[in-house]
């Protein structure tokens, strides 16, 4: 049930991120990005798809994460409706 509920999490925040991505890429160049690390060289454009995509993916799992854990039933006799 466990693995169940980790892809309940995962597929749905993946696909939202990537959408995510596609949607600010999309308007936002990365070389225009100012940072340090960017503007240093050491981070690259790729670097910077992918360091956005894992943030959206955090993102959107914690989300997901939220949403399956107040979906369970109230257990407890004497909690609030």
């Amino acid at each position: 049930m466990k693995f169940h509920r980790f892809f309940l999490i995962v597929w749905p925040s993946a696909l939202g991120a990537a959408l995510m991505e596609m949607l600010v890429f999309s308007v936002i160049d990365p070389t225009e990005i100012p940072s340090i690390a960017h503007a240093m060289g050491v981070v690259s454009t790729q670097g910077v798809y992918s360091l956005a995509f894992f943030i959206f993916w955090a993102a959107i799992s914690f989300a997901c994460t939220l949403t399956l854990f107040l979906a369970q039933p109230v257990t407890n006799k004497y909690a609030p409706i």
